[in-house]
């Protein structure tokens, strides 16, 4: 059972609306304590409130319950606006028709507020097929509300279960088709350091087997486990910082997620979002979409979406959200995604508009060499052992030569020309992978003309002169 577009207002809700300025819509009050049911109610007629209503009034709610216990940013819930454009980017290419039942997994699904947005657009799509959804949560508070929320949906509260999922999985062995998360980013792992190294240990029969991330910042280990969930055919949207994209150099945890990723050709498309999006947290955020299964078009490429400017500002900010992917704007991501081409542009440049772009997967990956030069005697001549030149460690130094390239051509056109006794030792080559996005969206924008800076300085000086004659003038009347 789902629920209905709309839900009936009771008579005690209808008496409260009358006691409260209409004129308020939901919106952050200054003082959270003050009035706190003009935040809830705008209705004139006092029939009915909209599930979306409903949502917004929930999630600000939550919202402030979160702050008033320190819940750090990127830690806790999605607004429903980035949740629906992370459900119509999975099902864009859905067939639904066959019928039968959809498994849904959110492995950090705080009050399960994704699981039900992806039921919601399923049943849009086939109102007779079957969704079952999966959650793990370890904020007790969040998880006691996702499991009476199932309950009150019809759905199964045993699916809701409490644990940390890098440390505690609830659900090992199983599958689903689709994984739609926003889990914690910029928060270290320490508390299940143990849990997930002793994991990483097993290799391929544990989740974590390509890497592991830097300690400060856990959301890698989520994309893994996400991946370890995937069925065939089986699509994940995730929500990221900008940190997975680029950190790590070649051959650490971070890039070798990366390379896993990328050479099992997985990664779909990367959305970048704008700034101010969620409610506790202003920084960029990324929509990652990942895909078991690609269609034959988009198989060894990746799409990159840059829908910085796909948006729209609030007119008034809920916490630090300050911008919303309204439909307008989603229609425009989503059927950028759809359509799959290279350097086009959906809107207009001048206002509201998002970027494609697509690249090969090798584009990302670049070979690490290392760059040797000899040891010199005190007469400069290279210092030899068993026939071969001692290599100078203050003379050491590295190279990126992207994987499209051949490392020797690399070699003799950057490096031999300015090092000639230069060598390459190949035992120490490693393979990265990055992802830059901000430099393949990056757009030169010409300094303004120095005569034009002139004359702007010089009527400011003109200006400031006039308005200084006539003070004076009046000084002396």
């Amino acid at each position: 059972m789902s629920l209905p577009t709309q839900i009936p207002v009771n008579p005690i809700i209808k008496h409260l609306r009358e006691h409260v300025n209409k004129s308020y819509t939901i919106r952050q009050q200054k003082n959270p304590y003050s009035h706190p049911a003009r935040v809830l109610f705008n209705h004139n007629d006092g029939a009915q409130i909209t599930a979306v209503d409903c949502g917004y009034i929930f999630e600000d709610l939550v919202r402030r319950f979160s702050e008033s216990f320190g819940e750090e940013a990127g830690a806790h819930f999605t607004s429903r606006d980035v949740v629906y454009l992370m459900t119509d980017l999975l099902l864009s290419d859905a067939d639904l028709s066959r019928g039968g039942n959809v498994t849904v997994y959110d492995m950090a699904m705080g009050t399960s507020q994704m699981l039900s947005c992806m039921e919601e657009r399923i049943h849009e799509l086939n109102a007779e097929i079957g969704v079952t959804c999966f959650g793990q949560e370890f904020n007790l508070s969040t998880f006691a509300i996702a499991k009476a929320d199932m309950m009150i949906r019809g759905g199964d509260p045993n699916n809701m279960r409490f644990g940390d999922t890098l440390s505690e999985d609830q659900f090992p062995g199983y599958t689903f088709q689709y994984v739609i998360s926003n889990p914690p980013f910029g928060i270290d792992w320490k508390r299940e350091q143990k849990a997930v190294e002793a994991e990483n240990a097993k290799g391929e029969l544990g989740r974590f087997a390509p890497g592991l991330p830097k300690i400060s910042d856990g959301q890698q280990l989520f994309v893994l486990n996400g991946l370890a969930k995937l069925a065939h055919g089986g699509k994940m949207a995730i929500i990221q910082n900008g940190s997975p994209l680029f950190s790590g150099d070649a051959g650490s945890g971070p890039s070798e997620i990366r390379r896993y990723i990328l050479e099992n050709d997985w990664l779909d498309a990367i959305v970048q979002m704008s700034t101010d999006m969620f409610m506790n947290t202003g920084i960029s955020t990324y929509i990652w979409v990942l895909n078991k299964d690609k269609p034959v078009h988009r198989m060894g490429k990746v799409q990159l979406i840059d829908a910085s400017h796909c948006c729209e500002a609030r007119r008034k900010s809920i916490g630090t959200k300050r911008n919303d992917v309204t439909d307008f704007c989603r229609e425009l991501i989503v059927r950028a995604y759809g359509e799959f081409k290279d350097d086009a542009i959906y809107g207009d440049k001048a206002g509201v508009y998002c970027q494609s772009k697509i690249f090969d997967n090798e584009t990302f990956g670049y070979r690490k060499i290392t760059v040797e030069r000899p040891e010199r005697d005190a007469e400069g001549k290279p210092v030899l052992k068993r026939g071969k030149p001692v290599a100078d460690a203050d003379l050491r130094d590295t190279e990126n030569v992207p994987l499209t390239e051949d490392v020797e051509s690399y070699f003799k056109r950057e490096v031999l020309p300015y090092a000639p006794d230069a060598w390459i030792d190949e035992k120490k080559t490693k393979v990265g992978y990055e992802i830059p996005m901000t430099r393949y969206f990056y757009e030169y924008q010409a300094p303004e003309k120095t005569e034009d800076i002139m004359a702007r300085i010089t009527a400011l000086e003109q200006e400031i002169s006039e308005s200084l004659q006539m003070l004076f003038h009046k000084e002396e009347e």
